[in-house]
């Protein structure tokens, strides 16, 4: 009987490395590929001018959503790993009006680490950015920059996938495929498929994105993306143990109730009073 595992490749480690910044590596693929992805920018535009004051967010692009909060009139502060998106981002924000841009402040470092001087009303850390954070050490020190970033009375909001059991049990070795579609970047037209490989151990499943260019199949190339799967009890936990209060939680942008059938949870955070 076949083992079920990893293909050979890269080292645990190389993999979760290049699993946290391939996806980002290309700002303009990014940008079109979720491009119909408007939801949760209303939902954190609504939430950052109902908090107002200062706005903080973890894992902020290319400025998908802080831009716009910007847009609104209100002050944002970005946090990214990605200097593509990041440079992408300063590209966007001389094309706004200077006082839009003015209201913009981009640091660039591992949100495990950075630590700013101000306290926000409002952080938040969206898009399953949280699923970069692959072990309890990495939520730990996480969500200890978050406790300190946050203003006497600020909220802490985090959206993310939850697991899927049926999903997580798929054939790693299977190639998913999807329709084709020309390539924003490359111009071409390109066959598209995605495979899936979860280890129980660790919980982090990497996703192999599979490009091939149709009049050029052997140049085709693999952008991995790598996700830490949290249950939510196991993720309740976390945000009791270091010092966070759950005060609010749903399945959508739409503040629908959480139910077994969800795929998403959205939670509303304070800190816990010393």
């Amino acid at each position: 009987m076949q083992k079920r595992g990893r293909r050979l490749g890269p080292t645990p480690s190389e993999a979760l490395s290049a699993g946290t910044r391939s996806h980002y590596e290309d700002a303009r693929h990014y940008t079109a590929n979720y491009r119909d992805r408007v939801d949760d920018i209303d939902y954190y535009l609504k939430l950052a001018q109902a908090r107002g004051g200062r706005v903080l967010e973890y894992g902020c692009g290319n400025g998908r959503i802080a831009l716009p909060i910007a847009h609104a009139g209100v002050k944002v502060t970005g946090i990214d790993l990605s200097v593509t998106m990041l440079r992408d981002f300063r590209a966007r924000l001389k094309k706004t009006p200077p006082e839009v841009a003015e209201r913009v402040t981009l640091k660039r470092g591992d949100m495990r680490r950075v630590a700013l001087e101000n306290r926000f009303d409002f952080v938040f850390c969206t898009f399953n950015t949280f699923l970069h954070l692959y072990t309890w050490q990495d939520v730990e020190r996480f969500l200890t920059r978050v406790r300190g970033h946050l203003a006497p009375r600020g909220r802490f909001v985090v959206d993310l996938s939850i697991p899927m059991p049926a999903e997580l049990a798929r054939d790693p070795n299977r190639l998913f495929r999807a329709p084709r579609f020309r390539h924003v970047t490359t111009g071409e037209l390109v066959r598209y498929g995605e495979r899936f490989d979860y280890d129980p151990l660790t919980q982090v499943e990497i996703v192999d994105m599979v490009f091939e260019p149709v009049s050029r199949p052997r140049a085709k190339w693999v952008t991995p993306l790598a996700h830490r799967q949290f249950y939510p009890q196991e993720l309740e936990a976390l945000f009791h143990y270091n010092g966070l209060v759950v005060t609010k939680r749903h399945s959508d942008f739409k503040a629908e109730p959480h139910s077994r059938d969800s795929e998403t949870l959205i939670y509303h955070c304070k800190a816990r009073r010393r």
